[in-house]
């Protein structure tokens, strides 16, 4: 089995070093956006635009401008690589049309020929990175590369340089897990309720730092844009900011380590994140209701990074022969684990499930991860019950025996 993953460094480059990189990844960043332009306004037919033909004008380009020339090659043609992956995913229908790359938001350049960099060690917490016309680059070395070094990616996020470097290793396959299934329920206010009576409550990283950044924030719009004090604000922004989602990454990091370690399968809700985050607000002719509580909704849900979450469980747990279910989110919070009947009455609170039909009282959070660990392995039979006052065919699920 092949693993492909990637470790991410801090880097610390002196001044000379810092304005240089600045300028290569705005040099990046400012050719993404030509070839952009290129292919939205300048198309006709007869004349293609793609990535072959974008790395030679990206040559010729290099040999005109001498500050273009001084970027490295590869960082560039990296770049029209973005924009082509970019439309092709817009063309089959997995992303909206590309934007253009904005300053402080895109500030990253990738190298993909291992011969042009390097990695070594120089101390217990210590290491240097080589990068193409720059040497080496000074940077906090908390963990070995177990494998080989595909390729690196140098990023600028909230005034701190990082780079990542993606590797390829090779594991043996692993055996089937045979630990116990869980099914999870993801919230707001409790993040994570398993099937089996565990509760994990919410870091809420953003709730917390909201008043420190939205003092901060006011602040910064006070200030006259690109002067050094509007500079100096945004970056106490951009700490705050960043503080936030390493909290929240690191947070994340280690439930899904530790749920991956005790559970062979399991089983989450397919939730469509995006939607249920849409702004409330309509239209003029047709304004929204309830437009600050749903945006407040939508901030919590956010703060608590489940597509993350996610993505870090499905991989842990193929690393360990486990796997990820996701099932289908319709009513697993009115049905009743117990005898299967679906009706919005038994949800009589926020934290209280009391079915209507048989009784079976229980915290409302794990009645519905018990309905989604079921739904994972067993098939959809039809309803038993009434949802508010008509019948509903969507179905349930029974509790597997």
């Amino acid at each position: 089995m092949i693993l492909h993953r990637a470790n991410i460094y801090r880097l610390y480059p002196t001044d000379e070093q810092a304005q240089r990189l600045t300028e290569w990844v705005g040099s990046c960043r400012f050719m993404y956006n030509v070839a952009l332009e290129q292919r939205r306004d300048w198309w006709r037919p007869g004349r293609r635009f793609n990535f072959a033909t974008q790395c030679r004008e990206v040559t010729a380009v290099r040999e005109e401008v001498d500050w273009i020339k001084d970027v490295p090659v590869h960082a560039l043609q990296q770049a029209m690589r973005d924009l082509d992956r970019a439309f092709v995913n817009f063309w089959e229908g997995r992303a909206e049309y590309p934007k253009p790359r904005r300053k402080f938001e895109n500030d990253s350049m990738r190298f993909p020929d291992p011969s042009a960099f390097g990695f070594r060690r120089i101390s217990k917490h210590w290491g240097e990175v080589k990068l193409p016309k720059l040497g080496w680059v000074k940077l906090r070395w908390d963990k070995a590369i177990p494998g080989t070094v595909k390729n690196i990616t140098v990023s600028l996020k909230t005034g701190i340089w990082t780079v990542a470097a993606q590797y390829e290793t090779e594991i043996a396959d692993p055996q089937p897990s045979e630990l116990p299934p869980v099914g999870i329920d993801r919230g707001v206010a409790v993040f994570a309720a398993m099937s089996d009576g565990t509760k994990v409550e919410p870091g809420n990283f953003g709730k917390k730092a909201r008043k420190k950044l939205c003092k901060a924030q006011r602040n910064l719009s006070r200030k006259k844009k690109g002067s050094n004090n509007w500079k100096k604000q945004k970056a106490r922004v951009g700490k705050i900011q960043g503080k936030i989602a390493r909290q929240r990454k690191d947070y994340l990091h280690k439930l899904s380590t530790d749920i991956a370690k005790s559970h062979g399968v399991v089983a989450m809700e397919n939730l469509k994140v995006r939607n249920m985050t849409a702004s409330a607000a309509g239209t003029v002719e047709e304004p929204g209701k309830n437009v600050r509580q749903k945006a407040g909704l939508n901030r919590s849900i956010l703060d608590q990074g489940w597509g993350m979450f996610r993505t870090m469980l499905n991989y842990k747990l193929a690393e360990r022969g486990g796997r990820l279910v996701e099932v289908n989110p319709a009513f697993t919070s009115q049905t009743c684990s117990e005898c299967g009947v679906v009706d919005a009455r038994s949800r009589a609170s926020q934290a209280r499930f009391v079915c209507v039909a048989c009784g079976h009282e229980e915290n409302a959070d794990v009645n519905a991860a018990k309905n989604i660990l079921s739904r994972a392995g067993c098939s959809v039979l039809p309803v038993e019950g009434q949802r508010g006052r008509r019948p509903d065919e969507a179905g349930t699920i029974r509790r597997a025996a």
